[in-house]
């Protein structure tokens, strides 16, 4: 079982990113998907997920700016991120939070 993100970098403010995760060693389509961050000296915390009846769901700081979505054939969730802030500086987790699979992170720095 494997989850893998990709996708992060180094963007300046307003930027945008595309986060990919993908999965192996289960059936995607039947999860629910989530993405996480954590940013230095701070607590891990839920960014979106994507359910497996096609809803989504996205903390009040990211709304409008990020979109998640997933390609179950593909095995693919990925994070559309959009006008990037400093403060969405962070790693980049993609998790199954139902069997408890993490995958390593990866990292967005926004900086001018």
């Amino acid at each position: 079982v494997q989850l893998q993100a990709s996708g992060g970098g180094l963007v300046q403010p307003g930027g945008s990113l595309r986060l990919s995760c993908a999965a192996s060693g289960f059936a995607l389509d039947d999860y629910v998907i989530g993405w996480f961050r954590q940013a230095p000296g701070k607590e891990r915390e839920g960014v979106s997920c994507s359910s497996t009846d096609g809803s989504t769901f996205e903390r009040d700081s990211v709304k409008g700016r990020f979109t998640i979505s997933r390609d179950n054939a593909k095995k693919t969730v990925y994070l559309q991120v959009n006008s990037l802030k400093p403060e969405d500086t962070a790693v980049y987790y993609c998790a199954n939070p139902v069997l408890d699979y993490w995958g390593k992170g990866t990292q967005v720095t926004v900086s001018s």
